[in-house]
């Protein structure tokens, strides 16, 4: 006789591993499809990227050109900054003024300016000596720029290779207590090998005083397009608060409009004309100090010498985190239908009842799938690497593995739990691609919105990175800001040492995460799938205590006027062995019913109406009746399918309330309406059989069921795997010599 104790983790892992790659081999074109999309979506990326070197650098991103010779001369504002500039030019310092229809509303309209400043402080009448120390009174042109308050309300450049204020149609302004009627002048901003003339016009600069600096923050907030019901622009030039200055001491907070630095993090920022301002402040306390003749000129601000560049813009890095989003949470809809597919075509129960315990079959598919996942993710690297993609040649690999363990992880336990709400392959199948889709959509069109908005609360970000769709795709995020800004810059990519930022927050909740749904969907499957009590890691012994009675409450007489005679007889025949708590029943039922909820406004189906039946050891029984009757249904109650609504039973003296998985190891349930899909392949493995007791245990049931199609022919084991699946299960049954044989 076969040992029916169960077999080895070994011999389980082998069986299940086995199991799963031939189901993989089935489904190998679907594998192969599945391989393709990220070497689809990476070639996209690369023909992007190619497309828009071809299209846009050629014109936009390269020094301007004129038959053949590429020169500042012939650049635009944009193109100049890719120019070759051995000797940079020399730009007078600029004040950023507000445009015409942006500027500044005073209670005064007569005495409004492009340039009105606001300012504060401890002394009222220094701070208006110093204001008025800032302007220039000499209205004719002396030659040097530097003695002159200038500014321009044109937009800043992104470097000091060419400022856009000399170059644009605007005007200049020179800020002065008082305009003269001939106090515009023109200069010729003649900085090789470019010479334009430009007019300069004066204005008068205009001072407020207020009370405190939190007026003067009211006050510019106010002027913000959304600081204000009618979303209006109200702009000042700037402002100073002098807080405790004196003749000791120059203490000066400076504001400044920082809109100017058009900060979009896709592209670098500007260059906003704020060291001016400083400038403004020092030299009107050293004018309080020592007159009006000790200055500190702020004579030019030029960058430094630069050969000819092109634009270099990875596109691949700015669009990647939706792509990349997608590619890696397509191995959910994977993992997740295969998880389902083995509930709904009840294979578990399968081997459960052929020896597989629930530790092994959880670490064999946690490891397998984590096997399965690994190997995607390096052939994504590998391929992505291959064709260049800065997101994977920049950032450091081991930043890159540790991200893409840990998430790899985290979507595992996440299939698991998620399984455990599903019972159709095709509805969660379904649910998944919604999933995969749904989140690199809303990743990139909500999420990085937010994100890159810089009064958005943090705690609401990390709030939404607890979502790990959003985890995956901030992580994505940070590395693709790191390998542009790394190939813009001409660096590395992210390292180690700016670990800091993001990566490290959503690197800790994933891992978090991860822990927790893996304990959550462990513990899930074992109180609803294997029936265990809510506490049953604490209860590990309780179902020993109890196993071979019944309490006394659970013996219940059903009375039924017009019940058949037999039907009386087995209800008292159970109430005796029950009471009697002997142990010569294989099967014992008592009073077993099971009711079906209506769905769709049907009513409830009672398909087994208490049911109470005793079976000795060695007894064969047959039930019959017509379909409906309740035959699958009790079957799939007795080989734990199903959970009854009452009542319970007894196989072997053990409960199938609570002690289904040490019935598994006693019973046979040939199922012929369960898809095998390399399941066969795990029961054999899973016993250990050898081929010569396969077939003594084959032609033994030969000799026994009619009719048999492998009967007077040899045959081999391979045969057997692809023969006649419920011919196959009585052979195995039949090898097992199991204590209780339940066949529906």
């Amino acid at each position: 006789m076969a040992d029916s104790s169960p077999a080895s983790f070994l011999t389980q892992a082998d069986a299940l591993l086995r199991k799963n790659l031939v189901f993989q081999k089935r489904n190998m074109w679907s594998n192969i499809r599945l391989v393709t999309i990220p070497f689809f979506l990476c070639l996209l990326l690369l023909v992007v990227q190619m497309l828009f070197d071809s299209q846009f650098n050629d014109v936009h991103g390269q020094c301007g050109c004129k038959e053949n010779t590429c020169d500042l001369r012939y650049s635009n504002s944009e193109q100049a900054a890719f120019c070759a500039i051995p000797n940079p030019p020399q730009w007078t310092p600029l004040l950023q003024i507000p445009a015409p229809q942006y500027q500044a509303a005073t209670p005064h309209p007569s005495h409004s300016s492009p340039a009105t400043f606001l300012f504060t402080g401890n002394n009222q009448s220094l701070g208006k000596i110093l204001m008025g120390n800032m302007y220039s009174n000499s209205s004719e042109f002396d030659g040097s720029l530097a003695n002159y308050v200038l500014g321009s309300s044109s937009y800043p450049a992104y470097t000091n290779y060419m400022d856009s204020a000399f170059i644009s149609d605007l005007p200049i302004y020179n800020i002065q207590h008082e305009c003269s009627p001939n106090s515009s002048f023109s200069i010729l901003a003649h900085q090789s090998p470019l010479a334009s003339p430009k007019e300069v016009n004066c204005v008068q600069g205009f001072n407020v005083w207020r009370n405190s600096s939190s007026d003067v923050n009211s006050e510019i907030f106010k002027g913000y397009r959304k600081g204000n019901p009618d979303e209006k622009i109200n702009e000042f030039a700037g402002a100073f608060d002098f807080q405790n200055t004196n003749g000791n001491n120059l203490n000066v907070c400076v504001w400044y409009n920082s809109t100017y630095k058009n900060d979009t993090v896709v592209r670098p920022m500007a260059l906003i004309r704020v060291p001016r301002l400083v400038n403004l402040a020092s030299n009107a306390y050293l004018e309080f100090l020592r007159g009006s003749e000790t200055k500190i000129l702020f004579e030019y601000v030029k960058e430094m010498p630069k050969p000819e560049t092109k634009l270099s813009l990875d596109i691949a890095s700015l669009i990647g985190p939706l792509f990349f989003t997608w590619v890696i949470l397509l191995l959910f809809p994977v993992i997740l239908s295969t998880l389902v597919y083995e509930k709904q075509q009840r294979l578990r129960i399968m081997m459960k009842m052929h020896g597989l315990g629930d530790v092994p079959y959880w670490i064999v598919s946690y490891a397998y799938f984590l096997l399965i996942s690994i190997l995607y993710m390096f052939c994504f690297a590998i391929f992505g690497l291959a064709i260049g993609l800065n997101f994977f040649r920049l950032n450091d690999y081991s930043i890159q593995l540790v991200f893409f363990l840990i998430y790899i992880n985290l979507q595992i336990s996440i299939a698991f739990l998620a399984s455990a709400m599903f019972s159709d392959v095709k509805t969660a199948t379904v649910i998944a691609y919604i999933y995969v889709f749904g989140t690199g959509l809303l990743g990139i069109f909500l999420f990085q919105f937010f994100l890159e908005d810089p009064l958005f609360p943090r705690g609401w970000i990390i709030a939404m990175e607890l979502y790990p769709g959003f985890s995956l795709y901030r992580g994505l995020y940070e590395l693709s800001q790191s390998a542009f800004t790394g190939d813009y810059r001409g660096v590395d990519g992210m390292r180690w040492r700016d670990f800091d930022n993001g990566m490290k927050e959503v690197t800790c909740i994933m891992l978090i995460e991860w822990l927790l749904l893996l304990f959550s969907a462990y513990y899930i499957d074992q109180i609803t799938y294997s029936r265990k009590h809510p506490f049953f890691f604490f209860l590990q012994n309780c179902s020993m205590k109890t196993q071979h009675h019944f309490s006394n409450n659970q013996i219940s007489k059903v009375v039924v006027e017009m019940e058949k005679p037999d039907v009386c007889q087995e209800r008292e025949k159970v109430e005796q062995h029950l009471l009697e708590s002997s142990g010569n029943c294989a099967v014992l039922c008592n009073n077993l019913k099971k009711v079906y909820s209506g769905k769709d406004g049907n009513p409830e189906k009672l398909a087994v109406r208490g049911l109470s039946l005793a079976l000795h050891k060695g007894e064969c029984f047959g039930m019959l009746g017509p379909n409906g009757a309740g035959k699958t249904s009790f079957i799939n109650m007795m080989t734990g399918i199903i959970k009854p609504s009452s009542g319970t039973a007894l196989v072997q003296g053990l409960d199938i309330l609570t002690d289904m998985d040490r019935i598994y190891t006693t019973i046979g349930s040939p199922m012929g309406d369960i898809e095998w899909k390399g399941t066969s392949t795990f029961l054999w493995k899973a016993q250990e059989c050898q081929r010569d007791c396969l077939k003594t245990s084959c032609r033994r049931v030969a000799t026994q069921c009619q009719p048999f199609p492998w009967r007077d022919r040899r045959y081999t084991s391979r045969e057997i795997q692809r023969g006649d699946e419920e011919t196959a299960q009585r052979c195995h049954f039949s090898y097992r010599k199991p204590q209780s044989c339940l066949h529906g």
